[in-house]
């Protein structure tokens, strides 16, 4: 039962499977995928309330901490990636270099991140979209703007639901087609970043920036945990490796420079905010807002919902993209069943993984709260970095893979130091989060055995 929980998948059968793909995604394509991916409403809201509630001005430092988890993180997935340019993200590497349950174990905790993100993420678009319809005097009937609960007036969060359709028509067309309207959405949201950066430089006043460290180093750090979650997302980036002209290059390049870019547009943003009005005040549920309006530059916010509309399409359409591709290596591998992992032959695309996707998507995003759900994303998410970090310490003991051109450096010290701070991580989630996070990995658990461990490998070439 050992051998068959950890047996090991070839990389060649990966490859063999994943060859339908069309490649045509370049390294600027996956910049604008990352950057797509990883900023959002974030951007706009968390500098703001993380200031006033933990760091003060010193959000700066708590945003360089952060990054640094995040760059730890990064480089793990750029080697595995490059060395493993196959779908599935960081359950293909799990099953690659732990075996098939542990892989299992990581792909369950991704499917859990990936549908409740971006149904979080569609509820959020739907609050922004009908304030914007408001501000120009077109009122949405409350019955369409909230979950299903007639007690409170609402039945159904159409916006969130529309936008959603809409994301799955533009993804069954193709990748092509989806990453042109990524990179022109990304465009939109990166304008809006820098016109609100350009006008707040003028309004900067030293002496809100005075006490910096209002809540000592202990507020800091107890920051960084907090807006880490800001820079989620680059893992995506791993997914469209099938679908990436020269994967080897490109998906290390891709990955950092995204990381990097948001990085200080994350830095830059934060000092101009906090520098426009005192962090006391910033506790709102629109900093950003609040400060052009207490500049006297409230005429010109409905720009800065345009571009959260903007941040949180991208993170939905690269959301969706990116579970629709694990969904089919769970399928290509016998886990789930096999029409999961079958690509459309005339756009390129596994279909009925990402109907899947979409259906899950619509059906929490439409009709269910998830104020309750949404940490649990956060969890998934270190538990597949964790997976990450010491991957790239098992993976550079096997000699029978060929080694990337991309490598970690300073190993094992790094990898082991990525795996160590997503752990301290962890334990920044609440208590209700794991237990709900527990329920979650065991009903994954009854699913692998009553089927992934009985249909899964069947074929002796599937597995080593």
């Amino acid at each position: 039962m050992k051998e068959k929980l950890f047996r090991k998948a070839s990389i060649k059968e990966f490859m063999l499977s994943d060859a339908h793909f069309e490649k045509t995604l370049t390294k600027w394509n996956l910049i604008a995928l990352g950057i797509g991916s990883i900023i959002g409403t974030g951007i706009f809201i968390l500098p703001g309330i993380v200031a006033y509630s933990t760091s003060g001005p010193a959000i700066t430092i708590s945003f360089i901490l952060a990054a640094i988890v995040c760059v730890l993180a990064a480089l793990c997935f750029a080697e595995l990636s490059s060395t493993f340019p196959v779908a599935g993200s960081t359950y293909s590497y799990g099953s690659l270099i732990f075996g098939e349950f542990p892989g299992w174990i990581v792909g369950w905790s991704l499917v859990l991140e990936y549908v409740l993100g971006v149904a979080a993420v569609s509820s959020g678009f739907s609050a922004y979209f009908v304030s914007l319809f408001n501000g120009f005097g077109i009122k949405i009937p409350k019955e369409l703007t909230g979950p299903f609960d007639p007690g409170q007036g609402t039945f159904v969060n159409l916006p969130s639901v529309i936008v959603l359709i809409f994301i799955y028509f533009l993804l069954r067309r193709g990748i092509k087609s989806s990453a042109r309207v990524n990179a022109f959405m990304v465009f939109v949201k990166l304008a809006v970043i820098a016109i609100f950066i350009i006008i707040g430089l003028f309004f900067i006043k030293p002496t809100n920036y005075h006490p910096y460290f209002p809540m000592g180093g202990a507020g800091v750090i107890k920051g960084a945990a907090l807006v880490f979650f800001a820079y989620l997302g680059f893992d995506v980036v791993s997914s469209s490796a099938p679908e990436v002209k020269n994967p080897q290059k490109n998906i290390p390049a891709g990955i950092l420079y995204s990381l990097a870019i948001c990085t200080v547009l994350y830095l830059i943003m934060s000092t101009v905010l906090t520098g426009m009005v005192n962090y006391k005040n910033l506790n709102v549920a629109d900093p950003v807002v609040y400060a052009l309006n207490a500049v006297g530059m409230g005429r010109i916010s409905f720009i800065i919902s345009i571009g959260a509309l903007a941040g949180m399409f991208t993170m939905m359409l690269n959301t969706v993209y990116g579970g629709s591709r694990l969904v089919y290596a769970l399928g290509r591998d016998n886990l789930i069943p096999k029409k999961f992992g079958e690509i459309n032959p005339n756009n390129k695309v596994p279909m009925l993984s990402l109907n899947s996707i979409t259906v899950l998507a619509i059906l929490l995003g439409g009709f269910v709260s998830l104020k309750e759900l949404t940490s649990l994303v956060n969890i998934g998410t270190l538990v597949s970095f964790t997976f990450v970090s010491l991957g790239v310490i098992k993976l550079r003991k096997r000699d029978d893979i060929p080694k990337s051109s991309f490598q970690m450096p300073l190993y094992p010290w790094l990898p082991g130091l990525s795996a160590i701070l997503c752990v301290a991580l962890m334990t920044q989630v609440s208590i209700q989060s794991w237990i709900a996070s527990l329920v979650w990995f065991a009903i994954g658990i009854v699913i692998y055995f009553i089927y992934g461990y009985r249909k899964a490998g069947k074929s002796p070439e599937n597995y080593k």
